[in-house]
Order: structure tokens, then sequence, then C-alpha cells
């Protein structure tokens, strides 16, 4: 399957990298939501299979301050907002955010309704909080985060450390083009102590569309209470735990996400393409 364009898009005052792959017109479109330190680029190449093998159209995008989307300015200073682009660090509402206002511009100028949410860590929590408040196909997130457990923020405390005196910097700098912002703005957000509080579950209890929620048994940012709660808050949420598998499922267990999407996708696909 084909790349169909490669560019950007300006929502709210702010060019955010954006890719599209071809499928077909009528069915609907995968919207890809990366991690806390993601990327188009660190995707890799899974968003194309993905869509090639379930035959398809596919949106990837980069959040502000990650891949080749604009920067936020005084990554670590105090927030504002000049121009209509957000400067200083990232609030603890900042997936709300995304989820309830950049998102849904998004996929209003790109023309995409009721798309098929595909999100990663805190991309997966954007998904449930953008399928809270909008109509989607359905909803499919890997590594969520509902709550904050005590381990997150201690794996998250590790990744500073790493930053700042291990690889980890020169490990992500080729997938962004200002690497400090991609990391301090998600660092510093989940480090605040008034970050330590955030909880989704009462939200996301209004979730009407298909759900499925993966999780790894060996994921040092979270437990399996993150995909448990959801099945609380959405009876009809479907959940996948994968044995040897850390963060990143569809990195760590490629054949055994896509294969339970595929299930997934045709078995509820009454409402999933209705």
């Amino acid at each position: 399957m084909d790349i169909t364009s490669r560019s950007q898009t300006t929502v709210h005052g702010v060019a955010l990298e954006t890719l599209r792959i071809a499928g077909p017109s009528h069915r609907p479109t995968l919207v890809f939501l990366h991690e806390g330190l993601g990327s188009v680029a660190l995707w890799r190449d899974w968003p194309q299979q993905l869509c090639q093998r379930l035959n398809l159209p596919g949106l990837v995008y980069s959040r502000q301050g990650y891949g080749q989307s604009d920067s936020r300015p005084d990554v670590r200073g105090e927030p504002r907002t000049v121009n209509g682009m957000a400067h200083g660090r990232l609030q603890p509402d900042y997936m709300h955010r995304e989820a309830l206002v950049v998102l849904p511009e998004l996929l209003r100028q790109l023309s995409i309704a009721r798309p098929i949410l595909v999100g990663h860590s805190d991309g997966g929590t954007i998904g449930l909080l953008h399928a809270a408040q909008h109509p989607v196909a359905a909803c499919i997130v890997m590594a969520p985060h509902v709550i904050v457990e005590d381990i997150s923020v201690s794996a998250i405390a590790q990744a500073t450390e790493a930053y700042q005196n291990g690889p980890l910097r020169q490990r992500l700098a080729p997938f962004h083009a200002d690497v400090d912002c991609a990391f301090w703005q998600w660092n510093d957000a989940w480090l605040n102590p008034a970050f330590r509080s955030y909880d989704i579950r009462p939200e996301i209890a209004s979730i009407t569309a298909p759900l499925l929620a993966i999780q790894g048994e060996d994921d040092p940012y979270g437990t399996m209470a993150q995909i448990d709660d959801i099945a609380a808050a959405v009876p009809h949420a479907q959940l996948l735990k994968l044995p040897q598998c850390g963060h990143s499922p569809h990195r760590d267990q490629p054949e055994a996400v896509a294969k339970a999407v595929q299930t997934f996708l045709r078995e509820s696909s009454g409402r999933a393409r209705g």
C-alpha cells in the first residue's frame, strides 16, 4: 500500500507533521496516536503494514513538539499561548486538550469522519478521551494510562537519568526536530506533582464504540490495573494481555497485536463500520 502524502497540517496555529496512507475511500481511516516520546517516524512501518493487512486508509501525525511538527517554545517555562501557539511546559490536562481540541480539528480539516483510533501509551489515553466525546468507528489502545501508578512515575524518573546521563537523548534525536522539547514536555508533565491525581476512569464510561485494550505483562510503565479499570468503566471493552511483552505491544508482539486487531474489527464490524 503506497503512502499518498507526507505533509503538514496547521491546527490552531501549529504546523503538525502528517502522513496519509492510501486505502479505500469508503472505509474508515485508522488514525495512529503516538506515545509520549513518539512521532510519525518512531512508528516505523507498522501503521503501513496494519493498513495493508486490514485494507484501510491511515493517518499518522506528530503532536506539537514531536517529530517534524512545530516545537513548543520555552518548553520548561511558564505555560502561555502566543498567536495561537502553545508555549511553555505542558499542564496536567495536556492529553485532554489533544483529544478534545487538537484532534477534532485535525480530523475536520482532513475530512476524516468516524475514524478507528489506534493509540499507544499517551496516545492511547488521548484515544480514550476522544472516543468518550466524539463519534468513532472503534478505539484500539495499547498500554494506555487511565490513572497514574507509582510504577509509571518511577520509570519516567529513570528515563530522566537515561536522557541526561545515558544514551536516551542520542537514540531519540534522529526522530525529532527538537529532541529536547520532545523529551522535557513529556517528562516534566508526568513528574509534576499535580499529575499524580490524574484519573480518567469516570470520563471513559461514556464510550459506546467498540473498544480493544492491550497491555503487556512486562510493561515497566503500567500494570494490568490500567486495562482492568478500562473494562470496569466500559463493560463491552475487550482486553488482550500479552506475556513477554513490554510497553510497546506493536513492537514486542507485532503479529499477535495485528491478528487481535483484525479479529476485533471483523467481529465488531456492525458497529465499527456502520
